[in-house]
């Protein structure tokens, strides 16, 4: 293996399976998939966190006091925004009132969480600690006497389990840049400098989630995916967990963790009811109380006036963001979210790839808190069927394509060179038919391709080199799941657009023909593309065409 690169396990299907800063994240730089939204009233006998053949129970929003027409004013309020929502999952009194996924995304594909991750790895801990393994006043070097280095600071001495929860290490930056590229992140994280005394100081520090994770399985002889399987995901039946690993095998813990969307809904609602899930206590109400609420402030220049406006300056937990409105929530980068408002009770859970998470939360804010009433509604059958047809057809727009040029036919099929390039990739080919477009990439031996439709989506799988975009290192496999559309944008440029429906990036691939003999192909991911001055760091592809034989 690549020394610093994380793994990425999967895991059987078995029943109930970088970024220094938050900035950061957003600097360093992708069937239909819309459920049917709104189901038939469930019975009132059924308990709020019981499960249907392994789904949360259903119900009308008006049936649990929620307006139709405020959920569609969100819907509304999307339009237009630099927000790309991915699924949408809405909660009231443990059933499922709205939920969505904008096409090509789908209900049973895992996506990928970011920082999200983070809020199951301090449940990891939580579990621990009920079973006695552990307590969160124990010194870190406590877990890893041969890992600690050979004279030990009086700050690292002091630094306890509870201080990488809050993101008190008390460390200058984040640690998590210093550990990629070694092979041992546990014995470089606690050779890093201290500073500050722990306790003191929050700084967001992914670093200080992946040693959780290392305690959690030094105690336990068990990754985090495997130690939470029945205690947390079976229990919820939740299924298909993966998460990416560091060199030795030890699950990242502050990213890296896929799950699909109801997952984090079920989550979220065993958070709000204080750990209780179908009448067993699978975590103690202590614990979620705990976990939820403020152990330490984050700074700001004007504090008073940023927590008016701010929900990353309303305190931090273990692992949890303290929101306006007395809610909180688990959060990833580009808008990765299970969010939990106690006083509504309900449960937002959302995937998405957005440049302003905090815009996500005010549109939360301003339309579907407001739509919440206590008790039930008046039953307003418009607006429902309304929102069911706009829930069941939600769609990530393919870009539109003029008609296609005479030189489509000139070079489908036909193989380019390439220049020699970091990719490694030696010659493409486009196969062009009436609705859709094969590119073709080879690299060595290894064919790499990708099926693209003409106006509407394709499934399918590639290894192209350089995908799928990411922000954190880490290998995701050999092959990522991918739907692809293509467009020609004139009569000499041809624009593919693969969304990979398991993160929340995608490609723009643009390919310009001159002359009928050469070409180039430039990329740009999603990620790259939110900066003022958008570059990728993949080089442009300039490709010869080849005689026929």
């Amino acid at each position: 293996m690549t020394t610093g690169a994380g793994r990425l396990t999967l895991r059987g299907m078995n029943r109930g399976a970088f970024a220094c800063s938050r900035r950061g994240f957003l600097k360093a730089a992708g069937i239909g998939a819309a459920a049917v939204a709104i189901a038939g009233r469930v019975p009132d006998c059924l308990g709020a966190s019981q499960l249907v053949r392994g789904r949360l129970p259903r119900a009308t929003p008006e049936s649990q006091g929620v307006s139709s027409a405020g959920i569609l004013g969100f819907l509304d309020a999307l339009n237009g925004t630099k927000h790309e929502f991915h699924s949408l999952m809405v909660l009231r009194h443990g059933r499922v009132i709205a939920e969505g996924w904008w096409h090509p995304y789908r209900p049973k594909a895992p996506h990928m969480l970011y920082s999200m991750s983070k809020s199951f790895t301090s449940t990891a801990v939580g579990f621990a600690v009920a079973e006695g393994r552990l307590k969160v006043q124990d010194p870190v070097i406590s877990f890893f006497p041969d890992e600690k280095p050979a004279e030990v600071s009086e700050n690292l001495a002091k630094l306890q389990v509870r201080h990488l929860l809050s993101m008190a290490v008390g460390h200058a930056q984040d640690s998590t840049g210093s550990l990629w590229g070694k092979e041992d992140w546990v014995k470089t994280f606690l050779a890093l400098p201290i500073p500050n005394e722990p306790g003191t100081r929050f700084l967001y520090n992914s670093g200080a989630t992946y040693m959780c994770s290392a305690i959690v399985q030094k105690l336990t002889g068990q990754r985090l995916v495997d130690y939470l399987e029945p205690r947390l995901f079976e229990p919820l039946r939740i299924e298909g967990a993966t998460w990416e690993t560091c060199p030795r095998g030890i699950d990242t813990g502050g990213w890296g963790l896929k799950l699909q969307t109801e997952p984090l809904a079920k989550f979220g609602q065993l958070l709000l009811r204080g750990g209780t899930w179908d009448d067993r206590q699978l975590l103690p109400p202590s614990w979620i109380e705990e976990a939820t609420t403020a152990k330490i402030q984050q700074p700001a220049a004007d504090l008073e006036e940023a927590r008016k406006r701010s929900d990353w300056h309303q305190g931090y937990g273990y692992q949890f963001w303290r929101c306006r409105h007395n809610a909180y929530r688990g959060d990833g980068a580009f808008g990765q979210y299970t969010i939990v408002l106690p006083e509504q009770d309900a449960v937002i859970a959302i995937t998405s790839e957005s440049p302003s998470m905090q815009g996500q939360l005010d549109l939360i804010y301003e339309h579907l808190l407001p739509a919440m009433k206590a008790g039930t509604l008046p039953r307003d059958t418009a607006a429902q069927a309304t929102l069911e047809r706009r829930l069941s057809s939600l769609i990530l727009e393919p870009a539109t394509s003029v008609s296609a040029p005479a030189l489509a036919d000139t070079i489908s099929g036909r193989s380019f060179s390439v220049e020699s390039n970091s990719l490694g990739i030696e010659s493409v080919t486009f196969d062009f038919g009436a609705k859709r477009c094969v590119f073709t990439a080879m690299a060595g031996a290894k064919r790499h391709s990708v099926r693209c439709g003409i106006g509407s989506y394709v499934d399918g799988e590639t290894g192209m080199p350089g995908t799928p975009p990411k922000l954190t290192q880490g290998d995701l496999g050999p092959v990522s799941k991918v739907a692809s559309c293509g467009a020609w944008k004139d009569s000499s440029t041809f624009e593919m657009t693969w969304r990979f429906y398991e993160s929340p990036h995608h490609d723009s691939v643009t390919c310009r023909f001159e002359d009928d003999q050469t070409v180039k192909i430039e990329f740009l991911n999603s990620m790259a593309k939110m900066s003022p001055n958008p570059k990728d760091k993949r080089p442009v592809l300039k490709g010869q065409l080849q005689r026929a034989s």
